[in-house]
């Protein structure tokens, strides 16, 4: 099926990994455009080769996107239709395009989906974790600091959480993920998904952590974490008062999600039901 005439921007879904998830739609939607605009030229230029298209191309990434638009909404107003593609999966997903495609719409520029793999709902389906609601968290701050304030800002979320990560950060987000919500959470590592070395592993944190750290080989490739939601559990009046004094006074010394994993891992009270008490003396 060509591209149609209506459409100046197609969206357009590529393979996470393995090449033959491209969908004979985008194929043909790829093949009848007449740019294709990618975050990595060269990277994508590999993947258009192997299914033998050969388009003009222009970069869009982070750094650039906010200069690109005037450029190529000239070109689609000129009568060009053009397509998005990411380094992998659905573009905008943790990639640029957000303000080309918004850019578009306000310009009257009609923009059409080619759907396809996305990792993080490819990781959803294979988890093992409640799917019916999600959170989708896309990569935590790279400064620890940062990354545990998110953490604990994320404690309460009863969702299933869904997390992009790099493998040299690996270790230390499971870490602060251990310190922030507990070891005893369930997650799911699902890596280098759809290639040859894909590894989809459901695991209590602290087990989890104990595991990549033992085979180094769990922290090579593309990385999706998923976290289960917090689940619903005693309330903060149900704590003790030399359990409630003894935490708040940790709260002095550590993090607040950190003081609450500490003692729910000593004694008999939930974490959750410890940190809705830090947030009650917060607002209070």
């Amino acid at each position: 099926m060509p591209a149609s005439n209506a459409t100046a921007l197609w969206v357009v879904a590529t393979p996470i990994g393995n090449l033959g998830d491209i969908s004979q739609r985008a194929v043909e939607v790829l093949n009848s455009v007449d740019c294709i605009i990618a975050e990595d030229t060269r990277h994508s230029r590999t993947l258009l080769t192997s299914m033998a298209i050969n388009k003009p191309m222009q970069s869009l990434h982070e750094h650039n996107e906010q200069q690109r638009i005037p450029q190529l909404l000239e070109k689609a107003n000129a009568g060009q239709q053009l397509a998005l593609i990411s380094d992998a999966g659905t573009p905008l997903i943790s990639d640029p395009g957000f303000k080309l495609v918004q850019a578009f719409h306000q310009a009257g520029l009609p923009v059409s989906p080619v759907p396809g793999a996305c990792a993080a709902i490819a990781a959803l389906s294979v988890a093992g974790l409640p799917s019916n609601r999600f959170h989708f968290e896309g990569f935590l701050p790279a400064k620890a600091g940062a990354r545990r304030q998110r953490l604990q800002a994320l404690a309460g979320c009863p969702e299933t959480m869904i997390f992009y990560e790099s493998p040299k950060r690996l270790p230390d987000t499971l870490k602060a993920m251990i310190d922030e919500l507990g070891e005893q959470r369930m997650a799911c590592q699902c890596r280098e998904l759809t290639k040859r070395f894909e590894t989809i592993n459901l695991k209590p944190l602290g087990e989890l952590l104990e595991y990549v750290t033992d085979d180094t080989e769990q922290q090579r490739g593309e990385q999706v974490l998923l976290i289960r939601g917090c689940e619903t559990g005693p309330s903060a009046e149900t704590i003790d008062p030399v359990t409630r004094a003894l935490y708040l006074d940790l709260c002095s010394f550590l993090p607040p999600g950190r003081a609450a994993a500490l003692l729910s891992r000593h004694l008999d009270v939930s974490r959750k039901s410890l940190y809705q008490l830090h947030n009650q003396q917060t607002r209070s």
